[in-house]
């Protein structure tokens, strides 16, 4: 069970949202992003515990900024 935090004023706050370290990045390419239909994206993002929001290229570009490594050319 989580303790609860105290702001600075020593006051109780709620902390609700959370972060799962994936054991395995997926391994997808920025082609399979572009072309991923928004319910796989959806479940990709929310399997990792990060936002759903937004429109379908939003989800895209935070897919791919959150899931593939820069190209170092």
């Amino acid at each position: 069970m989580e303790s609860p935090k105290k702001n600075s004023s020593g006051v109780g706050v709620s902390v609700s949202s959370f972060f799962q370290m994936p054991l395995h990045y997926p391994r997808y390419t920025e082609k399979d992003y572009q072309d991923m239909p928004e319910w796989k994206l959806d479940g990709l993002l929310k399997e990792y515990g990060l936002p759903t929001h937004g429109d379908l290229t939003y989800k895209r570009q935070f897919a791919m900024g959150a899931f593939l490594w820069p190209n170092k050319s």
